[in-house]
Protein backbone atom coordinates (compact mmCIF):
# COMPACT_ATOMS: atom_id res chain seq x y z
CA UNK A 1 0.00 0.00 0.00
CA UNK A 2 1.51 3.10 -0.66
CA UNK A 3 0.53 7.07 0.33
CA UNK A 4 1.20 9.49 -2.05
CA UNK A 5 1.64 13.59 -1.60
CA UNK A 6 1.06 15.81 -4.54
CA UNK A 7 1.41 19.65 -4.88
CA UNK A 8 -0.85 20.64 -7.71
CA UNK A 9 -0.72 24.22 -8.90
CA UNK A 10 -4.03 26.25 -9.25
CA UNK A 11 -4.07 26.57 -12.71
CA UNK A 12 -3.70 22.15 -13.16
CA UNK A 13 -6.14 21.56 -10.09
CA UNK A 14 -8.95 20.78 -12.28
CA UNK A 15 -7.07 18.58 -14.49
CA UNK A 16 -5.49 16.13 -11.73
CA UNK A 17 -8.23 15.93 -9.85
CA UNK A 18 -10.22 14.97 -13.25
CA UNK A 19 -7.94 12.30 -13.47
CA UNK A 20 -7.74 11.27 -10.79
CA UNK A 21 -12.05 11.18 -10.38
CA UNK A 22 -11.52 8.70 -13.71
CA UNK A 23 -8.90 6.11 -12.13
CA UNK A 24 -11.77 5.95 -8.82
CA UNK A 25 -9.16 6.79 -6.71
CA UNK A 26 -10.36 8.44 -3.44
CA UNK A 27 -8.37 11.28 -2.44
CA UNK A 28 -8.52 14.05 0.29
CA UNK A 29 -7.36 17.93 -0.57
CA UNK A 30 -5.77 20.49 1.54
CA UNK A 31 -4.54 23.60 1.23
CA UNK A 32 -1.00 23.79 0.93
CA UNK A 33 0.00 26.44 2.80
CA UNK A 34 3.85 27.67 2.43
CA UNK A 35 4.57 24.48 0.23
CA UNK A 36 2.49 26.12 -2.22
CA UNK A 37 3.75 28.99 -4.83
CA UNK A 38 0.79 30.61 -4.95
CA UNK A 39 -2.65 30.69 -2.40
CA UNK A 40 -4.87 28.43 -4.79
CA UNK A 41 -2.55 25.32 -4.74
CA UNK A 42 -3.44 22.36 -2.83
CA UNK A 43 -1.85 19.08 -1.63
CA UNK A 44 -3.42 16.37 -2.31
CA UNK A 45 -3.29 12.70 -0.75
CA UNK A 46 -4.56 9.80 -2.11
CA UNK A 47 -3.80 5.83 -0.98
CA UNK A 48 -3.05 3.60 -3.51
CA UNK A 49 -2.45 -0.13 -4.26
CA UNK A 50 1.54 -0.92 -4.88
CA UNK A 51 1.22 -1.92 -8.56
CA UNK A 52 -1.50 1.44 -9.25
CA UNK A 53 1.23 3.74 -8.41
CA UNK A 54 2.51 3.37 -11.89
CA UNK A 55 -0.18 3.49 -13.92
CA UNK A 56 -2.21 6.66 -11.45
CA UNK A 57 1.23 8.30 -11.54
CA UNK A 58 1.01 7.99 -15.64
CA UNK A 59 -2.49 9.80 -15.67
CA UNK A 60 -1.17 12.70 -13.35
CA UNK A 61 1.49 13.45 -16.33
CA UNK A 62 -0.74 13.15 -18.64
CA UNK A 63 -3.27 15.78 -17.20
CA UNK A 64 -0.37 18.00 -16.53
CA UNK A 65 1.58 17.20 -13.36
CA UNK A 66 5.07 17.97 -14.44
CA UNK A 67 8.08 15.18 -12.92
CA UNK A 68 9.57 17.42 -10.43
CA UNK A 69 7.02 18.44 -8.91
CA UNK A 70 6.60 17.53 -5.19
CA UNK A 71 5.77 14.62 -4.74
CA UNK A 72 5.83 12.05 -2.01
CA UNK A 73 5.11 8.29 -2.12
CA UNK A 74 5.46 6.87 0.94
CA UNK A 75 4.26 3.28 2.31
CA UNK A 76 1.43 3.06 4.78
CA UNK A 77 -0.09 -0.34 6.33
CA UNK A 78 -3.47 -0.25 5.36
CA UNK A 79 -6.19 1.93 3.97
CA UNK A 80 -9.84 2.26 4.29
CA UNK A 81 -11.55 3.86 1.70
CA UNK A 82 -14.99 3.77 -0.23
CA UNK A 83 -13.01 2.39 -3.74
CA UNK A 84 -9.93 0.61 -2.38
CA UNK A 85 -11.29 -2.96 -2.81
CA UNK A 86 -12.02 -1.94 -6.52
CA UNK A 87 -8.47 -0.72 -6.50
CA UNK A 88 -7.15 -3.58 -5.08
CA UNK A 89 -9.16 -6.06 -7.70
CA UNK A 90 -8.43 -4.43 -10.48
CA UNK A 91 -4.55 -4.09 -10.26
CA UNK A 92 -4.11 -7.61 -8.08
CA UNK A 93 -2.73 -9.25 -11.69
CA UNK A 94 -0.76 -6.47 -12.87
CA UNK A 95 2.77 -6.53 -12.58
CA UNK A 96 3.45 -2.72 -12.10
CA UNK A 97 7.40 -1.91 -11.97
CA UNK A 98 8.37 1.19 -9.46
CA UNK A 99 8.18 4.52 -11.18
CA UNK A 100 11.11 6.31 -12.07
CA UNK A 101 11.45 8.17 -8.51
CA UNK A 102 10.80 5.32 -6.33
CA UNK A 103 13.33 3.25 -8.40
CA UNK A 104 16.20 5.82 -8.13
CA UNK A 105 15.68 6.38 -4.20
CA UNK A 106 15.91 2.47 -3.76
CA UNK A 107 18.51 2.34 -5.27
CA UNK A 108 19.87 5.33 -3.37
CA UNK A 109 19.03 3.95 -0.30
CA UNK A 110 20.79 0.87 -1.31
CA UNK A 111 24.32 2.91 -1.38
CA UNK A 112 27.11 2.78 0.74
CA UNK A 113 29.37 6.05 1.14
CA UNK A 114 33.24 4.77 0.11
CA UNK A 115 34.60 4.04 3.57
CA UNK A 116 32.01 1.05 4.81
CA UNK A 117 32.07 -0.11 0.99
CA UNK A 118 35.78 -0.54 1.37
CA UNK A 119 35.78 -1.81 4.69
CA UNK A 120 33.02 -4.78 4.00
CA UNK A 121 34.61 -5.99 1.00
CA UNK A 122 38.47 -5.85 2.73
CA UNK A 123 36.59 -7.91 5.35
CA UNK A 124 34.55 -10.35 3.17
CA UNK A 125 37.95 -10.86 1.03
CA UNK A 126 39.36 -12.29 4.14
CA UNK A 127 36.81 -14.36 5.25
CA UNK A 128 36.68 -15.65 1.83
CA UNK A 129 40.45 -16.31 1.30
CA UNK A 130 40.38 -18.28 4.42
CA UNK A 131 37.42 -20.31 3.65
CA UNK A 132 38.88 -21.09 0.02
CA UNK A 133 42.21 -22.48 1.75
CA UNK A 134 40.38 -24.17 4.55
CA UNK A 135 38.22 -25.58 1.38
CA UNK A 136 35.04 -24.24 3.56
CA UNK A 137 32.10 -23.62 1.31
CA UNK A 138 29.86 -22.51 4.09
CA UNK A 139 33.07 -19.97 5.04
CA UNK A 140 32.93 -18.96 1.22
CA UNK A 141 28.70 -18.26 1.14
CA UNK A 142 29.60 -16.02 4.77
CA UNK A 143 31.77 -13.85 3.31
CA UNK A 144 29.64 -13.46 0.29
CA UNK A 145 26.54 -12.57 2.47
CA UNK A 146 28.62 -9.39 3.98
CA UNK A 147 29.89 -8.30 -0.04
CA UNK A 148 27.95 -5.07 -0.49
CA UNK A 149 28.44 -5.47 -4.27
CA UNK A 150 24.74 -5.29 -4.64
CA UNK A 151 24.45 -1.66 -4.53
CA UNK A 152 26.67 -0.10 -7.23
CA UNK A 153 25.83 -2.75 -9.17
CA UNK A 154 22.09 -1.68 -9.12
CA UNK A 155 22.93 2.58 -8.92
CA UNK A 156 24.86 1.86 -12.17
CA UNK A 157 22.04 0.32 -14.00
CA UNK A 158 19.49 2.74 -12.53
CA UNK A 159 22.15 5.67 -13.67
CA UNK A 160 22.28 4.17 -17.30
CA UNK A 161 18.43 3.89 -17.37
CA UNK A 162 17.89 7.44 -16.03
CA UNK A 163 20.49 9.31 -17.23
CA UNK A 164 21.68 10.32 -14.37
CA UNK A 165 25.30 10.16 -15.46
CA UNK A 166 26.78 11.01 -11.81
CA UNK A 167 25.05 8.05 -10.27
CA UNK A 168 26.36 5.79 -12.98
CA UNK A 169 29.91 7.54 -12.97
CA UNK A 170 30.46 6.67 -8.89
CA UNK A 171 28.47 3.05 -9.42
CA UNK A 172 31.46 2.14 -11.85
CA UNK A 173 34.18 4.00 -9.17
CA UNK A 174 33.21 2.22 -6.81
CA UNK A 175 32.68 -1.29 -8.79
CA UNK A 176 36.49 -0.89 -10.04
CA UNK A 177 38.01 0.09 -6.29
CA UNK A 178 35.62 -3.15 -4.60
CA UNK A 179 37.67 -5.25 -7.43
CA UNK A 180 40.75 -4.01 -6.65
CA UNK A 181 40.51 -3.88 -2.79
CA UNK A 182 39.11 -7.79 -2.85
CA UNK A 183 42.52 -8.75 -4.82
CA UNK A 184 44.94 -6.79 -2.79
CA UNK A 185 43.44 -7.56 0.32
CA UNK A 186 43.00 -11.77 -0.67
CA UNK A 187 47.00 -11.41 -1.68
CA UNK A 188 48.33 -9.39 1.32
CA UNK A 189 46.29 -12.02 3.43
CA UNK A 190 47.79 -15.18 1.81
CA UNK A 191 51.15 -13.90 1.76
CA UNK A 192 50.98 -13.13 5.38
CA UNK A 193 49.58 -16.84 6.07
CA UNK A 194 52.27 -18.50 3.72
CA UNK A 195 55.28 -16.18 4.98
CA UNK A 196 54.39 -16.98 8.53
CA UNK A 197 53.60 -21.23 8.15
CA UNK A 198 49.95 -20.52 9.31
CA UNK A 199 48.89 -22.88 6.57
CA UNK A 200 50.31 -26.26 5.65
CA UNK A 201 54.21 -26.28 4.30
CA UNK A 202 52.96 -28.79 1.76
CA UNK A 203 49.85 -27.11 0.23
CA UNK A 204 48.68 -27.12 -2.78
CA UNK A 205 45.80 -25.00 -3.96
CA UNK A 206 45.16 -26.97 -7.49
CA UNK A 207 43.45 -29.52 -5.14
CA UNK A 208 41.05 -27.47 -3.15
CA UNK A 209 37.80 -27.73 -4.71
CA UNK A 210 36.80 -24.58 -4.23
CA UNK A 211 39.80 -22.94 -5.82
CA UNK A 212 39.79 -25.19 -8.48
CA UNK A 213 36.57 -24.53 -9.91
CA UNK A 214 37.38 -20.67 -10.46
CA UNK A 215 40.87 -21.19 -12.49
CA UNK A 216 39.03 -20.04 -15.47
CA UNK A 217 35.82 -19.07 -17.38
CA UNK A 218 33.23 -20.79 -18.58
CA UNK A 219 29.83 -21.21 -20.34
CA UNK A 220 28.45 -21.66 -16.48
CA UNK A 221 29.91 -18.85 -14.79
CA UNK A 222 28.65 -16.48 -17.51
CA UNK A 223 25.38 -17.99 -17.30
CA UNK A 224 25.52 -17.39 -13.75
CA UNK A 225 26.66 -13.79 -13.52
CA UNK A 226 24.04 -12.80 -16.14
CA UNK A 227 20.95 -14.68 -14.41
CA UNK A 228 22.06 -12.65 -11.08
CA UNK A 229 22.07 -9.52 -12.43
CA UNK A 230 18.88 -9.97 -14.62
CA UNK A 231 17.33 -11.16 -11.20
CA UNK A 232 18.54 -7.78 -9.16
CA UNK A 233 16.89 -5.68 -11.51
CA UNK A 234 14.10 -7.63 -11.09
CA UNK A 235 14.48 -7.23 -7.42
CA UNK A 236 14.84 -3.78 -7.76
CA UNK A 237 11.85 -2.69 -9.97
CA UNK A 238 9.77 -4.68 -7.65
CA UNK A 239 8.47 -4.10 -4.37
CA UNK A 240 10.30 -7.13 -2.70
CA UNK A 241 13.84 -7.10 -0.81
CA UNK A 242 17.58 -7.26 -2.93
CA UNK A 243 19.12 -8.72 0.44
CA UNK A 244 19.10 -12.27 -0.89
CA UNK A 245 19.91 -11.05 -4.77
CA UNK A 246 23.01 -9.37 -3.26
CA UNK A 247 24.35 -12.78 -1.98
CA UNK A 248 24.08 -14.54 -5.47
CA UNK A 249 25.85 -11.34 -7.37
CA UNK A 250 28.66 -11.53 -4.42
CA UNK A 251 29.15 -15.51 -4.98
CA UNK A 252 30.43 -14.83 -8.73
CA UNK A 253 32.59 -11.90 -7.41
CA UNK A 254 34.50 -12.32 -4.45
CA UNK A 255 35.35 -16.04 -4.40
CA UNK A 256 36.81 -14.91 -7.97
CA UNK A 257 38.83 -12.10 -6.30
CA UNK A 258 39.98 -14.53 -3.38
CA UNK A 259 41.44 -16.95 -5.68
CA UNK A 260 43.59 -14.40 -7.86
CA UNK A 261 44.96 -13.29 -4.78
CA UNK A 262 45.82 -16.41 -3.28
CA UNK A 263 47.70 -17.98 -6.87
CA UNK A 264 49.29 -14.85 -7.06
CA UNK A 265 51.08 -15.75 -4.15
CA UNK A 266 51.39 -19.38 -4.64
CA UNK A 267 52.90 -18.65 -7.58
CA UNK A 268 50.52 -20.39 -9.69
CA UNK A 269 50.40 -17.15 -12.89
CA UNK A 270 48.04 -19.19 -15.12
CA UNK A 271 45.56 -20.09 -12.02
CA UNK A 272 45.90 -16.09 -11.33
CA UNK A 273 45.21 -15.02 -15.27
CA UNK A 274 42.33 -17.56 -15.18
CA UNK A 275 40.39 -16.19 -12.34
CA UNK A 276 41.04 -12.55 -12.78
CA UNK A 277 38.83 -13.15 -16.60
CA UNK A 278 36.65 -14.96 -14.61
CA UNK A 279 35.99 -11.99 -12.12
CA UNK A 280 36.43 -9.41 -14.93
CA UNK A 281 33.53 -11.03 -17.46
CA UNK A 282 31.19 -11.47 -13.99
CA UNK A 283 31.17 -8.48 -13.14
CA UNK A 284 30.57 -7.04 -16.74
CA UNK A 285 27.89 -9.94 -17.11
CA UNK A 286 26.03 -8.66 -14.05
CA UNK A 287 26.05 -4.94 -15.39
CA UNK A 288 24.97 -5.51 -18.59
CA UNK A 289 22.46 -7.85 -17.69
CA UNK A 290 21.06 -5.61 -14.91
CA UNK A 291 20.89 -2.70 -17.77
CA UNK A 292 19.08 -4.92 -20.35
CA UNK A 293 16.57 -5.85 -18.00
CA UNK A 294 15.78 -2.21 -16.27
CA UNK A 295 15.71 -1.00 -20.54
CA UNK A 296 13.24 -3.92 -20.91
CA UNK A 297 10.94 -2.99 -18.14
CA UNK A 298 10.26 0.60 -19.46
CA UNK A 299 12.74 2.57 -17.93
CA UNK A 300 13.99 4.82 -20.27
CA UNK A 301 15.93 7.96 -19.91
CA UNK A 302 14.27 11.42 -20.54
CA UNK A 303 17.34 12.46 -22.24
CA UNK A 304 20.52 11.22 -23.25
CA UNK A 305 23.30 13.12 -22.23
CA UNK A 306 26.50 12.93 -24.37
CA UNK A 307 29.02 12.63 -21.74
CA UNK A 308 27.47 9.57 -20.30
CA UNK A 309 29.90 7.52 -21.21
CA UNK A 310 33.32 10.35 -20.53
CA UNK A 311 36.08 7.93 -20.45
CA UNK A 312 38.08 10.87 -18.50
CA UNK A 313 35.45 10.41 -15.63
CA UNK A 314 35.77 6.25 -15.46
CA UNK A 315 38.59 5.15 -16.27
CA UNK A 316 40.46 5.97 -12.94
CA UNK A 317 39.58 2.82 -11.42
CA UNK A 318 40.44 0.71 -14.28
CA UNK A 319 43.83 2.29 -14.48
CA UNK A 320 44.42 1.80 -10.25
CA UNK A 321 43.32 -1.99 -11.40
CA UNK A 322 45.89 -2.28 -14.29
CA UNK A 323 48.58 -0.62 -12.39
CA UNK A 324 48.04 -3.08 -9.31
CA UNK A 325 48.03 -6.41 -11.28
CA UNK A 326 51.37 -4.89 -13.56
CA UNK A 327 53.32 -4.18 -10.03
CA UNK A 328 52.46 -7.76 -8.79
CA UNK A 329 53.21 -10.02 -12.21
CA UNK A 330 56.87 -10.35 -10.52
CA UNK A 331 55.33 -12.41 -7.91
CA UNK A 332 53.53 -14.44 -10.25
CA UNK A 333 57.06 -16.22 -11.08
CA UNK A 334 57.46 -19.24 -9.82
CA UNK A 335 61.19 -21.27 -9.47
CA UNK A 336 60.60 -23.42 -12.65
CA UNK A 337 59.87 -20.77 -14.76
CA UNK A 338 63.01 -18.55 -13.51
CA UNK A 339 64.50 -22.18 -14.04
CA UNK A 340 63.57 -22.39 -17.72
CA UNK A 341 64.38 -18.55 -18.06
CA UNK A 342 67.83 -18.78 -16.97
CA UNK A 343 68.24 -21.94 -19.37
CA UNK A 344 66.63 -20.08 -22.53
CA UNK A 345 69.38 -17.19 -21.60
CA UNK A 346 72.25 -19.94 -21.73
CA UNK A 347 70.87 -21.47 -24.72
CA UNK A 348 70.76 -18.51 -26.44
CA UNK A 349 73.90 -17.42 -25.21
CA UNK A 350 75.80 -20.93 -26.77
CA UNK A 351 73.61 -20.73 -30.06
CA UNK A 352 75.42 -17.44 -30.70
CA UNK A 353 78.45 -18.53 -30.10
CA UNK A 354 77.94 -21.44 -32.18
CA UNK A 355 76.77 -19.31 -34.90
CA UNK A 356 80.19 -17.27 -34.91
CA UNK A 357 81.71 -19.78 -36.51
CA UNK A 358 81.44 -21.28 -40.07
CA UNK A 359 80.28 -23.94 -40.54
CA UNK A 360 82.16 -27.22 -42.25
CA UNK A 361 80.72 -28.08 -45.95
CA UNK A 362 79.49 -31.38 -46.55
CA UNK A 363 81.96 -34.04 -47.76
CA UNK A 364 82.07 -34.69 -51.61
CA UNK A 365 81.41 -38.62 -50.64
CA UNK A 366 78.29 -37.94 -49.09
CA UNK A 367 76.81 -35.54 -51.69
CA UNK A 368 74.19 -37.15 -54.14
CA UNK A 369 73.06 -36.46 -57.11
CA UNK A 370 69.36 -34.59 -57.23
CA UNK A 371 66.92 -35.04 -59.88
CA UNK A 372 64.38 -32.36 -60.10
CA UNK A 373 60.60 -32.92 -60.41
CA UNK A 374 60.23 -32.57 -63.86
CA UNK A 375 62.79 -34.61 -64.97
CA UNK A 376 61.47 -37.75 -63.07
CA UNK A 377 57.95 -37.06 -64.88
CA UNK A 378 59.62 -36.95 -68.19
CA UNK A 379 61.52 -40.21 -67.54
CA UNK A 380 58.68 -42.15 -66.12
CA UNK A 381 56.48 -41.32 -69.20
CA UNK A 382 59.18 -42.40 -71.76
CA UNK A 383 59.39 -45.83 -70.27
Amino acid sequence: MRLIHVLVTEDRRDAVLGALDAKNVDYTVLPAGDRGESEGDLLVEFPLPSDGVGDVMDALQEAGLEEGNYTIIGTAETASTPNMERLMDRYADDFDPLTRRELRSKARDMAHDRNSFVWMIFLSAIIATAGLLVDSPAVVVGSMVIAPFVGPVLTAGVGGVTGDREMLRDSIWLQGLGIVVAVVSSLAFGYLLKTFSLVPAGLEITALGQISSRVAPGLLTVAVGLAAGAASAFGLSTKGPTSLIGVMIAAALIPAAATTGIAVVWGYPLIAVGSLVLLLISIIGINVAALVTLWYLGYRPNGFDRKLWNPRDSTSPVAFALAVVVRSAPCWTTPSTRTSRSSRRAWSTDSRAASSHPRPSPSPSVARPTRSIRSYRTDSSSG
